[in-house]
């Protein structure tokens, strides 16, 4: 199984502890569900059974049950299957029910307006952080990289070293241990860029990703608390011709900080990390 493999299944096994209050086969139809990403927007049963490790008989039947309740359709190429209406139906119901959404866009269009950035907003879904709400400059010429339903990685994409950030020391360390365990060799070569946008967090109240994530496209995120304690991030950037680790560091790290924290408080949420930032570097 490749890495971008293990990405698209992040709730998997490995990564929590078996409870009897959970329904397997449900598990497994909802791990077939996410292997769908941008970049593999159609998946025969061959494929779906190599990145999750379910059997090819226990897929067969799966996507048979998910097929007749609108989750999957058939893709224009035989034996290959498709996210059907009725994911798109609950994403909407869902999307619809964050009204923090509707508090932030203005918030996040003025800004990209302002600073010629693409501003994210994101929650986690498992091991990734899903955007939630997307803008960009309206003169802007350029196709958008990332939109609502995009996911970046939690240890190299600014947005999940935001959310990191923002746990507590013991929720964080358990999840960096799970991502230690699938990322496995490569880990190594993540862990230290980490922990220094960890301790930069503490400091300043944002974390970077300097081309971490995408090559070419440097950004910062800060991290916000809703009213119901759920953490979400915030994320601007653009191209790293324009958008200079200096520039993030001086002008849109502490101009992102007072939007967070202007969402927050309409929403009646806080910053997390408030009282360290609030001390000299």
């Amino acid at each position: 199984m490749t890495p971008s493999d293990k990405a698209a299944v992040p709730d998997s096994s490995d990564l929590r502890a078996e409870r009897g209050d959970t329904v397997s086969a449900l598990e497994r139809g909802l791990s077939l569900l996410r292997c769908f990403s941008e970049d593999r927007p159609m998946l025969g049963h061959a494929e779906m059974a190599r990145i999750t490790g379910i059997p090819r008989p226990t897929v067969n039947r799966l996507v048979a049950t998910l097929l007749a309740n609108g989750m999957l359709k058939p893709a224009a190429v035989a034996d290959r299957f498709m996210l059907g209406p009725g994911v798109v139906s609950l994403a909407r119901v869902f999307l619809g029910s964050l009204d923090v959404r509707a508090v932030a866009r203005p918030h996040m269009q003025a800004l990209a307006e302002e600073g010629g950035a693409s501003v994210y907003l994101a929650v986690r879904d498992g091991m990734e952080m899903v955007l939630i709400e997307a803008c960009r400059p309206r003169s802007s010429m350029l196709s958008p990289r990332l939109d609502v339903g995009s996911r970046a990685p939690l240890p190299n994409s600014a947005l999940g070293r935001a959310y990191l950030a923002a746990l507590a020391p013991a929720a964080r360390e358990q999840l960096i241990d799970s991502m230690r365990l699938l990322r496995g060799p490569e880990w190594d070569a993540i862990a230290q860029p980490l922990q220094r946008a960890l301790a930069q967090a503490s400091r300043t109240g944002w974390t970077l990703s300097l081309g971490e994530f995408h090559r070419e496209i440097n950004s910062v995120s800060v991290p916000l608390i809703g009213p119901g304690e759920e953490v979400m991030a915030l994320n601007a950037g653009g191209a790293a011709f324009v958008f200079t680790e200096e520039r993030l560091r001086e002008e849109v790290g502490p101009r992102l900080r007072e939007l967070a924290r202007q969402i927050a408080g309409e929403i009646g949420g806080r910053l997390p990390l408030e009282a360290d930032a609030a001390s000299p570097p």
